[in-house]
């Protein structure tokens, strides 16, 4: 069976969440790790417990014979993408990389400051 993995790239309020529940894939996201009691609660100090979080748990999801699966994060920056291309590589999954645009003039759901936007904006990294 065909083992793909999707990373979900774009911005705060592009629709990534909604886009990858149209695959109907597990889905894993690094937000997930803010939900307390079904309620959002962003703690910056715990951006890398979350990414660490979502790798664990894309990681043990391959290992364990899911094959085709979704990481809907920023990915700003190519780096923030690497741990998932190694992980492929090591486990014989092909990546799909997918950015998302916010062309429908949405909002991010999780109240991201403009300011905050407008940075990760500066330093998206596209490689073709």
């Amino acid at each position: 069976m065909e083992k793909n993995l999707i990373l979900l790239r774009g911005l705060p309020g592009s629709g990534k969440s909604t886009t990858a529940k149209t695959f109907g894939l597990p889905t894993f996201e690094a937000d997930d790790f803010f939900y307390e009691d079904g309620k959002y609660k962003f703690d910056h100090s715990k951006i890398r417990d979350a990414h660490k979080s979502c790798q664990d748990r894309v990681k043990f999801a391959m290992e364990n014979g899911i094959n085709k699966l979704i990481v809907s994060n920023t990915f700003t920056e190519e780096w923030e993408m690497e741990y998932y291309f190694n992980l492929a590589n090591e486990l014989n999954y092909r990546v799909i990389s997918l950015i998302v645009e916010n062309r429908h003039g949405s909002k991010s759901v999780h109240d991201v400051p403009q300011e905050s936007i407008n940075r990760m904006n500066n330093r998206f990294d596209i490689k073709l």
